[in-house]
């Protein structure tokens, strides 16, 4: 697969970032790499020296035959996203997002690309299975009859369609993996498109710096989420793009924590014990969501393992230093 370059759109977010540093670090020539994303160089949380870094809007067609002329591998991780605060507030941005997985699988068709990765997201599944903070694991066929998070989960519903008919109809080798709530350092922890891990980090940190003890928290507190390290989500992907895996797949850690629960294990990280305030009124998406492993354990024979604990101490450490680094 290495007769053309490895393409990662998307390169300058965060897990776009860690992408290329993980296959730099697998020996992959940085000028075999490119990257490419819709923000000035100067906002991207990654940027590697040798790289073919280059700043394109990848809803156009024209952008994404630049990006993928010469490509043997794309791996689709670009949409107009962040956390639950973002995608409620802003449906029609992330629906737009579908012009860059349609226009990339039109591209990646013409120039015979050899494998396609598409990015797609846990806010798939069927919000009926998602009332109970104490959800049954989601399972891949969960995503039917259709009912996604409005807006970014039916754009990635949608998108996940097309890779399958690409697939079916033109031979396009696509493989698309349902991510679930990645973190770790490296990635957006303030401005409000921060997911609940970096959130928690932040607010905190903040607390304790200020030695005003409070912590608001969105929603109850009682939601439930599982939350994967960016080291896991690295590995599953690169496994799921060079298997035989046809259909969309789980990608997440099936450790079900609560908000408050995650609370507590960055207090416990920090040595501080906050004051709570519930903000009833805030985006807080659904009530339950957890990853079934069933699948991704009987083909690949792997699940990801990295503790909440062990990883939220190394996004704890790495927003920390960013932010007294700041002041």
């Amino acid at each position: 697969m290495n007769s053309g370059k490895i393409v990662v759109c998307g390169g300058g977010g965060f897990i776009g970032g860690h992408l290329v540093a993980d296959l730099l670090k697998r020996g992959v020539k940085a000028a075999d790499i490119r990257a490419v994303d819709l923000k000035p160089f100067s906002e991207w949380y990654q940027k590697f020296p040798g790289v073919e870094n280059i700043q394109l809007d990848l809803q156009g067609l024209e952008a994404c035959d630049q990006a993928t002329k010469g490509a043997s591998v794309v791996y689709n991780l670009a949409a107009d996203m962040g956390g639950m605060g973002f995608i409620e507030n802003n449906k029609c941005l992330c629906m737009l997002s579908v012009l860059i997985n349609t226009h990339l699988l039109m591209a990646a068709k013409k120039y015979g690309v050899q494998r396609f990765f598409y990015a797609s997201s846990a806010c798939v599944y069927n919000a009926d299975k998602q009332r109970d903070p104490n959800i049954t694991a989601l399972k891949e066929a969960d995503a039917y009859p259709a009912m996604p998070e409005d807006g970014y989960g039916w754009e990635k519903l949608f998108s996940e369609r097309m890779c399958r008919h690409f697939r079916e109809d033109f031979g396009l080798q696509t493989r698309v993996a349902r991510y679930h709530n990645v973190y770790g350092p490296h990635g957006t922890y303030d401005g409000g498109r921060e997911k609940a891990p970096a959130a928690v980090c932040r607010k905190v940190i903040q607390a304790k710096l200020s030695g005003k003890h409070e912590i608001e928290i969105w929603g109850d507190g009682h939601q439930t989420r599982s939350f994967q390290y960016i080291d896991d989500c690295l590995y599953g992907t690169e496994a799921i793009l060079n298997s035989d895996i046809l259909e969309p797949i789980n990608l997440g850690s099936s450790e079900l924590v609560s908000i408050n629960q995650l609370v507590d294990i960055v207090e416990a990280i920090a040595g501080v014990k906050l004051k709570r305030s519930y903000n009833l009124t805030a985006p807080k998406g659904v009530n339950g969501r957890n990853s079934d492993n069933t699948l991704i354990k009987k083909y690949l024979g792997w699940e990801p393992g990295t503790k909440l604990r062990d990883g939220m101490e190394k996004t704890y450490r790495w927003i920390y230093d960013e932010m007294t680094k700041k002041k």
